[in-house]
């Protein structure tokens, strides 16, 4: 998965990339020629006593060394470029493929691991195209360049080189093996300090209000002491490659050193000529050394490679089809928005039971549809299938008598108004956040959806008015604002089916009726749904269905139900007085 997701990946860089080799090279070549020119002057120069030469070889020296250090940067340079190119387009990637995914997908993988696999799984990928760019396109430069010109300087010393190199090869070799199964641990680990973390950072008031701050500092601790424990077993065998390449490195210089005295004392051999065929064994050596340490770097990016392609290679289960047909939920002056049920049903997979079958209705435009049921009955199930959040797994749900599966998600979604059960308002402003569905909304039409939604009195309170600023998830408002909030972002789109999933939980009685007269009148000839744990909001429903064990056993109006349903006059009972229910 590694190579396939790399040359995917690297694929647009490719000009990039030549430079960064034709920039190494030059660079290997200048540094295989320096040791040379040593020779040369140790040998014509010092033992000679030839000053000239010394000073013209010395001046070449310089001048190539110089090019050397320039190439070396630009060859940095471009390689930088290329990795940090190879990150963006890796999280932009992960990022489009992650907004594909319905509920299933998302819940499958879980929120952190996502994260984790789109900041610190990119970024293991991203350090290994740095470090392939600056070590690894130069060291088998290095390595067989400076095989040919030791074996130039002396044949008879090759024998070291054949050794040398497979010992450090074996020695190293052997630590990485045992060093991929932690990396892969490690990565695992990281995920669950990310949702520990995100949890309690989510439920802090939870924690505080039943007194769970040592229990939950010791779960984190825990957490990240696995993740240390971890990533110090791997350290450690990543200290021991050091101690082996550095016992090659000595014994393979204090050999040539030795075998070398004796063909200069013979004459065989010239200092010059060994310290030239030392200084190639040594950049025969640290280049085997550098690829070595990118063998430790490419398991560890190996694993999170695997992790981004399981993310990138999973298919979201609500797919566009492949011929979506044109809009059937349109605003062409008609009565559009009506959504139908025919014996929908849905299981998640490897569940014995459906959470909801046999689900028959009509929620007409103009209408109001109200759908109660206690908790666990599949109403939020229920409403996930509507805007095709998840695809039914039996029957069909349509809109405008077009099966939701035909139709081009986006185009579904454009004429969908959703408020969850659980409103969510992004950083910014409240003016950024109402014009979340529709971005050329007017300010008067911001204010009319407030004034509808019983929001308009707090936000003209807010310093600043449209331009107050909201936190993250709309943590800096109560939890009546955001949800009121919510409801205004959807007014201002303006479509033709609105579903409120327990939308008014969290409004006083007051406020609920306000806001139900002036929904009433705005969004006549538009098709509600309305699901509640409130019976008070839904008693004017045009048609109310009544949820339980995933089925509807029953539908009607609220007198009707009153009359009918057994269920239904469990839930009325238990939240309305006697006189109410009359």
């Amino acid at each position: 998965m590694l190579w396939k997701l790399l040359v995917e990946y690297l694929r647009p860089h490719r000009p990039l990339l030549v430079a960064v080799v034709v920039f190494q090279l030059a660079q290997s070549i200048a540094s295989l020629y320096l040791p040379t020119l040593n020779a040369d002057i140790i040998d014509e120069g010092v033992a000679k006593g030839n000053t000239g030469v010394i000073l013209s070889l010395g001046a070449l020296m310089l001048g190539i060394t110089l090019l050397q250090i320039i190439c070396a940067v630009i060859a940095v340079y471009f390689g930088a470029k290329a990795a940090m190119g190879t990150g963006r387009d890796l999280r932009g990637a992960i990022f489009a493929r992650v907004g594909e995914f319905s509920e299933q997908e998302v819940t499958k993988f879980g929120a952190p691991s996502l994260i984790t696999r789109s900041t610190n799984d990119v970024q293991q990928v991203q350090q290994l195209v740095l470090m392939a760019a600056t070590m690894m396109v130069a060291a088998p430069m290095l390595a067989i360049g400076g095989v040919i010109m030791a074996v130039r300087q002396d044949v008879q010393l090759s024998w070291l080189i054949a050794v040398a190199v497979p010992v450090l090869l074996v020695g190293v070799g052997l630590i990485i093996i045992r060093m991929v199964p932690l990396f892969r641990k490690m990565q695992k680990r990281i995920d669950t300090v990310n949702r520990v973390l995100r949890e309690q950072l989510t439920g802090i008031r939870v924690v505080r209000a039943f007194v769970r701050e040592d229990i939950e500092t010791a779960r984190f601790a825990q957490a990240n002491e696995d993740v240390t424990d971890t990533a110090l077993r791997a350290g450690r065998l990543m200290a021991l490659a050091f101690p082996v390449v550095m016992l090659v490195l000595n014994v393979s210089s204090v050999a040539v050193i030795w075998f070398g005295s004796f063909r200069i004392e013979d004459g065989s051999m010239q200092v010059g000529t060994l310290i030239a065929f030392l200084s190639y064994l040594m950049q025969i050596l640290m280049s085997v050394m550098m690829a070595t340490f990118m063998a430790v770097m490419i398991p560890r990016a190996a694993v999170s490679a695997d992790r981004i392609g399981e993310g990138l290679g999973t298919v979201s289960s609500v797919r566009p089809p492949k011929n979506p047909l044109p809009s059937a939920v349109s605003s062409d002056g008609r009565r559009r928005g009506e959504l139908e049920m025919l014996d929908a049903g849905f299981a998640y997979p490897g569940a014995d039971q459906p959470v909801l079958s046999g689900i028959s209705f009509t929620a007409r435009a103009g209408q109001t549809t109200a759908i109660v049921g206690s908790t666990g009955a599949g109403k939020t199930t229920l409403v996930n299938l509507m805007p095709r959040l998840f695809d039914a797994t039996t029957g069909s749900v349509r809109i405008d008598g077009v099966d939701v599966r035909e139709l081009h998600p986006d185009l579904l979604w454009g004429h969908i108004g959703l408020v969850p059960q659980r409103p969510y308002l992004f950083t910014g402003t409240v003016r950024s956040n109402l014009q979340y569905g529709k971005p050329d909304a007017t300010e008067d039409e911001l204010w009319a959806a407030l004034e509808i939604a019983q929001a308009r009195h707090f936000v003209e309170e807010m310093e600043g008015g449209l331009d107050a600023s909201i936190s993250q998830g709309g943590t800096n408002v109560s939890g009546g604002q955001r949800q009121r909030l919510a409801i205004a972002r959807a007014l201002v789109k303006r479509p033709e089916l609105y579903i409120f999933d327990d939308s008014f939980s969290s409004l006083d009685t007051g406020t609920d009726a306000r806001l139900r007269q002036a929904l009433k009148r705005s969004t006549a000839g538009a098709t509600l749904v309305i699901i509640a744990q409130r019976v008070s909001s839904i008693v004017d429903a045009d048609q109310i269905l009544v949820l339980d064990g995933g089925r509807i056993v029953g539908r009607g109006t609220h007198g009707e139900l009153l009359e009918t349903s057994e269920t239904y006059r469990e839930i009325v009972s238990s939240q309305l007085a006697a006189e109410e229910t009359v």
